[in-house]
């Protein structure tokens, strides 16, 4: 391998065939939204679909009650409302993560705080104990890519500090952790239905808790805090809220995609170990981390570079045939969310990070987490998904070593 001329540089790729296209719907799905659209009724609240999947989904994961929703974003907000923080109160999550995590935060008047990675790419639960203060309201943890934070360590600070304990699972579902599914461990659950997730309804959010007290907030929160109650008469909303309700045309794919994401995950478990088995021994570079106890569900591969430039790296790769982007996100998220930079919010307003509930204003800079950053300065992501064979990994290792080895090398 050492002796072959990267593609960058002229030199033959190891691929020129473009890798699978993931294709997650299929005639079941056709079927269910076929029977929600003759039923003339695509509302959720008449309908029978959202129902039904809010019940199944409940189950699959042991918990007590379930609200469907319009977006992933949605259904952490709907878990923020639930926890109905006062105004001020302060909530530790990832700085590795979409906005739609960080977003909810602010519209309940509450703050991010942003706890360091640690080599898993999820929060360091040293550095979430770090960061608790007298204000801190919640710790919502981001499994990232796919792969379990250190959940004991989470919920024993959770329950030593009197916090409650989000779970954001949109890049995890169906995904272990000690022999127990995600989405168990905290006081209350968000998961995304977005296109890219390993379950869809192109977008969409679900969000579960066994907690009755949190159940109640949760459905009045994703419909306007409406009080649907029969013989009440005129209409009652309890709380100030959203609306975020799905439709049937949701509900009917998401019924059809929760009977198949347990292959979908085993799946992708499958071709991310067979990845990470092949470049073991790749000098230069670190495969994909792995949370002890968990098992992973490979929503993105992410390779450490350990010896080379996470860009040059990307080139070289997405050169010889394989798609690949360096950064995530480039940086964290406070750095990429203008509103958190520019404390630019509501109107001209910095609220909730300046005067919320008298806490002091609050800025976002870099350096911040500095781990973090230094953790996407060095991080290149692969895509990978079931519908991918063992030959299309091999392919992708095979571009790894010879990208590595190519770039140790001088240029010829």
């Amino acid at each position: 391998m050492a002796s072959e001329t990267l593609a960058v540089r002229g030199g033959k790729p190891v691929r020129s065939t473009p890798f699978p296209r993931r294709a997650p719907f299929g005639e079941r799905e056709i079927e269910l939204v076929t029977q929600a659209i003759r039923s003339q009724d695509l509302f959720c609240y008449s309908g029978t679909m959202c129902k039904e999947l809010e019940k199944r989904f409940a189950g699959f994961y042991g918990a007590s009650h379930a609200v469907a929703s319009s977006s992933g974003t949605a259904a952490i907000h709907i878990a923020i409302g639930a926890l109905n923080p006062d105004p001020g109160d302060e909530i530790i999550t990832a700085p590795i993560t979409d906005g739609g995590t960080v977003v909810p935060i602010l519209y309940q008047g509450a703050i991010p705080v942003f706890a360091e990675v640690d080599s898993s790419y999820c929060m360091d639960p040293a550095d979430v104990e770090r960061k608790i203060t007298s204000r801190t309201r919640a710790i919502l943890v981001v499994h990232l890519f796919g792969n379990p934070c250190d959940m004991d360590a989470m919920t024993d600070i959770a329950k030593r500090h009197g916090v409650a304990l989000i779970e954001d699972c949109s890049q995890a579902h169906c995904t272990s952790y000690r022999g127990k599914l995600l989405g168990q461990f905290g006081d209350i659950a968000a998961f995304s239905l977005q296109q890219s997730k390993h379950m869809t309804t192109g977008d969409g959010g679900m969000t579960i808790t066994s907690r009755e007290n949190l159940a109640r907030r949760m459905m009045l929160f994703s419909d306007k805090g409406w009080a649907r109650k029969p013989g009440w008469g005129a209409r009652v909303y309890e709380l100030l809220a959203p609306n975020y309700r799905m439709t049937e045309l949701q509900g009917a794919v998401g019924l059809a995609q929760l009977d198949k994401v347990r292959a979908v995950v085993e799946r992708r478990n499958e071709l991310g170990s067979l990845l990470t088995r092949r470049i073991a021994g790749v000098k230069g570079i670190r495969p994909a981390p792995l949370t002890p106890g968990g098992k992973h569900s490979y929503w993105l591969y992410a390779l450490g570079m350990e010896s080379f430039d996470a860009l040059e790296f990307a080139k070289a790769l997405s050169a010889e045939g394989v798609p690949a982007g360096a950064g995530y996100i480039g940086d964290p998220i406070y750095l990429c969310l203008a509103p958190l930079m520019d404390r630019r919010t509501f109107g001209r307003s910095a609220w909730p990070l300046e005067g919320a509930g008298g806490h002091a204003p609050v800025e976002y800079r870099r350096g911040l987490c500095p781990r973090t950053e230094e953790a996407l300065r060095r991080m290149v992501t692969l895509g990978i998904h079931e519908g991918y064979s063992e030959a299309d990994v091999e392919d992708m290792a095979a571009a790894i070593a010879k990208v590595a080895s190519g770039l140790a090398a001088p240029a010829k």
